[in-house]
């Protein structure tokens, strides 16, 4: 038994990559990208943040060209679950990353970089701004 505990510790700080075709067909990604998370109180907030993050890479980043790909890391170590999402696209400008409501309720846009805030105990963007790095903390 201890040496199967040690093996899964092991595999559990490699970085898992993922690549997949840009297209919002989201469910059958995040179940796979989700499926080492056995903490049910956090699932829901990755599950949430997470889709928001794949939703705005593939639509502002990839602009819905299912032509382009995601390219997404996973891993998992004691204290976080770290999520890294790239698309192809030009990059979110660093003056567009804030993490505030629109000022208007029914606005169709603005609300998914406060929700990826919002769910997540850390966000880090690339400098180029078409990589963005969630993690959770355990």
């Amino acid at each position: 038994m201890r040496g199967a505990s040690a093996g899964w510790a092991s595999m559990a700080h490699r970085w898992a990559d993922f690549i997949t075709p840009s297209t919002l067909q989201l469910a059958p990604l995040l179940e796979v990208l989700l499926e080492p998370i056995s903490c049910v109180e956090q699932l829901s907030a990755l599950q949430l943040g997470l889709q928001e993050v794949l939703v705005n890479a593939v639509r502002h980043g990839n602009a819905n060209d299912p032509g382009k790909c995601l390219r997404i890391r996973r891993i998992v170590t004691p204290r976080w679950w770290v999520f890294q999402v790239q698309d192809q696209g030009c990059g979110l400008p660093l003056e567009d990353r804030s993490v505030h409501l629109p000022d208007q309720a029914d606005a169709l846009c603005g609300r998914g970089l406060f929700l990826i805030d919002a769910c997540f105990d850390d966000v880090r963007w690339s400098a180029r701004g078409n990589r963005v790095q969630v993690a959770l903390r355990r």
